[in-house]
């Protein structure tokens, strides 16, 4: 087995989070629905971003790169690999990954779509109208793939909402069969149910060739996979196709099905949920570093809800608290890196 250098490497869309208030009449002005994600062009995203608050915050987001971010804030060794263009928003990408201490090293798109961008409008109420246009990150090929990179990391986690562009199925298989090459593990998140809808045969592929080792779902992706409303009919069905299913259950928890056996742990309490958006993301991450890390599974499911409710408790999808702290205080520190 080659090196260790990274605990977690993650693949997946490149997106910009722009995030910012708006008034109460902004929403209407702009034809949108409050509390609805809309998929939006250049030049509608462009239209709406000059429209935004001066204000707005602009951070470095996408499923797989908030893994990443939530395995650099646990004290992991992240790296993320994902497209964006040679614009400023590529720049503010790149630099956020940067500072947060993932390691990102892809080349830039020098001609093509910009990067990609989640235009996120808050209510007064605090409800999120989100608009996004996903440009660059759909670029991404094989050619981004690095096999020094892949080889390098304990574990390679790809997230299924790349899955729409051809090269980047591609650039997926490529990362699992470097991954296997230097005995590493693969994990695959099924991202939300639509994805599951409409690519259920080709994800059901990946895990029964065994191209991923370990899958991540919630209970409603999970049910969509194998097309029944009955949730232990599909933790059986998953059990018997894959090598480790980690499936998260909202405010009951989390399980891992492994070797025929189920090993589940509670939920941390969070009250009041402020904002879902990135629960699943941290739950990856907190898993992902303690297996990486050679801990037990419960352990890891326990890492993997930790985080997940420090997200839920405000808004955004990156952790505002120390989660390495937050998890020496809970003891569920400790693990070590494989050794570089």
């Amino acid at each position: 087995m080659a090196d260790t250098r990274f605990d977690v490497l993650t693949i997946g869309n490149a997106i910009v989070d722009v995030i910012a208030h708006v008034g109460p009449g902004f929403l209407a002005r702009e034809g949108l629905a409050e509390g609805i994600m809309h998929l939006v062009d250049e030049e509608r995203s462009i239209y709406l971003y000059d429209r935004m608050p001066a204000d707005k915050r602009q951070i470095s987001g996408g499923s797989a790169a908030n893994t990443a971010a939530g395995v650099a804030a646990l004290g992991g060794r992240a790296a993320f690999v994902g497209k964006v263009a040679d614009d400023p928003l590529g720049d503010i990408f790149a630099d956020d990954l940067r500072r947060i201490g993932v390691h990102y090293g892809v080349s830039r798109l020098a001609s093509g779509p910009s990067t990609a961008r989640s235009m996120i409008l808050l209510s007064p109420d605090g409800e999120r109208t989100m608009n996004t246009y996903l440009g660059a990150c759909h670029r991404l090929t094989e050619a981004d793939i690095s096999e020094d990179e892949i080889g390098a990391a304990t574990v390679t986690y790809m997230e299924g909402f790349l899955w729409d562009p051809v090269e980047a199925k591609k650039a997926f298989v490529r990362a699992a069969n470097y991954a296997h090459r230097h005995e590493r593990a693969c994990a695959f998140t099924l991202s939300d149910p639509f994805c599951v809808d409409r690519y259920r045969d080709e994800f059901l592929d990946l895990i029964r060739s065994q191209t991923v080792d370990y899958v991540f779902a919630n209970v409603n992706e999970l049910k969509s996979l194998y097309e029944t409303d009955d949730f232990g009919a599909a933790v059986q069905q998953i059990a018997r196709d894959a090598e480790l299913a980690a499936v998260t259950m909202g405010a009951d928890g989390a399980m891992v099905v492994h070797n025929g056996e189920i090993v589940a742990v509670p939920a941390f309490p969070v009250d009041p949920v402020v904002d879902a958006t990135g629960a699943g993301d941290l739950f990856a991450a907190g898993f992902l570093l303690a297996v990486s890390r050679g801990q037990e599974l419960e352990m890891a499911l326990r890492l993997g809800c930790l985080a997940a409710s420090e997200v839920i408790s405000h808004i955004g999808a990156r952790p505002v608290l120390d989660l390495e702290e937050l998890a020496v205080e809970h003891g569920l520190g400790g693990g070590e890196p494989v050794p570089a």
